[in-house]
């Protein structure tokens, strides 16, 4: 198991979305994409759960690390 991070705070809000989705296509199963993000990805995690077959979201993850700034955990099956 390995965990990629990808900090999206600094990519425009349009472009974060494809760029998370793309990251977790190159993860093996059994890795962990973690966001780390200036608000809470639920959005996100809905468009996971919906969309992406590989996404484990009993594991899915995220806290509050400090104000404005969540890390959210995206286990592959």
């Amino acid at each position: 198991m390995s965990e990629t991070t990808l900090d999206v705070r600094e990519i425009p809000p349009p472009e974060r979305h494809p760029k998370i989705h793309d990251a977790f296509a190159d993860l093996e199963s059994g890795d962990v994409l973690t966001i780390v993000n200036d608000h809470e990805p639920k959005p996100l995690f809905y468009e996971f759960q919906a969309e992406v077959e590989a996404f484990d979201a009993d594991d899915y993850e995220v806290e509050e690390a400090e104000d404005g700034k969540f890390v959210a955990r995206f286990p592959k099956q």
